[in-house]
């Protein structure tokens, strides 16, 4: 499974990190969508399949060189890194457009969605009876999923630790967005935004000299929080991987049928056209920690046509869409 590859071809891994970053840290869009539609799915899960006991031994005994060729790093260390990398910066820049042009944005990740489901289907093979009903389970839960109601914000360290395994779901299963996952459990913001902000505060001053920032009890807090989403997600990445690997080598066409389904499913999620509800008690709204309101659910709506941005948005979807197909297209050209 390891590939030896040119210096192009690891900037153009390290460019699908970023990608993947970027999509795991948006609700509703699975970094895992964005590693199989680029083509690196499978070898993902292998390299993260050989962080075992075996790699454990050869770390203790300082055989680093080792410990690096048997998981795979050179390929781990391109997309994680990109992938992390992305987290303060491409993810920033979305943060932005989310804020101002959301409507787009939703409708640019919902084109590329359906090219996705396009993508990973059209070369599935046969549609038999056992296929068709892992695709209908996929396609349920993906969108009971996208219909649930959030919970509060919790920031107990087992619950961010458990958090944290749920959460990194998304880079591994294709169609479950981890980040979605991760405002259904309350803790989105918290996680992916607070403490993401906190520690790039914190390690700018550090980086400048300034030590003070670690006798802040609250940017300790947050510091702690993140340390242990992040010991929660390599648990759940190692774990999960495995056991993706083992159904995957023994069930190959229900598990891809079931991820369509997940994918098709999560389209009721990335909705375009839709409103935040939030939690009001008393007729006021209820606020995090932050001051912001708390999101209860989406009010999905049918848009007007007779608005010029509608057609924007709609616009918007085929390119969507169109991006999909021309990697695609770029894929097939190259082989």
């Amino acid at each position: 499974m390891q590939k030896e590859r040119t210096f192009s071809q690891k900037i153009a891994l390290f460019l699908k990190g970023l990608a993947m970053g970027a999509a795991n840290k948006v609700p509703g869009v699975s970094g895992g969508t964005v590693s199989f539609v680029l083509g690196f799915y499978e070898e993902l899960i292998y390299s993260f399949r050989k962080i075992n006991f075996i790699a454990l031994k050869l770390l203790i005994n300082f055989r680093f060189k080792s410990f690096y060729s048997y998981v795979n790093g050179p390929f781990l260390l391109l997309v994680m890194g990109g992938s992390i990398f992305s987290y303060f910066s491409i993810s920033l820049v979305l943060d932005y457009f989310l804020q101002y042009y959301e409507l787009y944005v939703w409708s640019c990740f919902f084109g590329m969605i359906i090219g996705s489901v396009y993508y990973i289907g059209k070369g599935f093979g046969e549609w038999n009876s056992a296929n068709t009903i892992s695709l209908i389970v996929g396609i349920s839960v993906g969108l009971g999923i996208s219909f649930l109601n959030p919970a509060r914000e919790n920031d107990n360290l087992w619950f961010v630790f458990i958090c944290g395994i749920i959460g990194v779901s998304g880079m591994t299963l294709p169609g479950l967005s981890g980040s979605f996952i991760l405002i259904l459990m309350g803790n989105y913001v918290l996680l992916l935004v607070d403490s993401v902000n906190e520690l790039l505060f914190v390690v700018t001053n550090l980086i400048t000299g300034n030590f003070e920032v670690l006798e802040d009890p609250e940017k300790l807090r947050y510091l702690k929080i993140i340390s242990v989403f992040t010991l929660g997600s390599v648990f759940g990445l190692v774990s999960i991987s495995h056991i993706l690997g083992y159904v995957l080598k023994r069930w190959n066409a229900i598990v891809t049928a079931i991820i369509i389904g997940f994918i098709t499913g999560s389209l009721g999620i990335v909705w375009p056209w839709k409103k935040a509800i939030y939690l009001i008690n008393n007729k006021t709204y209820l606020l995090d920690k932050k001051g912001n309101k708390i999101i209860e659910n989406y009010n999905r709506f049918i848009p007007d046509f007779s608005l010029l941005e509608t057609w924007v948005a709609i616009f918007y979807i085929i390119f969507g869409i169109s991006l999909v197909l021309s990697i695609d297209y770029y894929g097939r050209k190259k082989e």
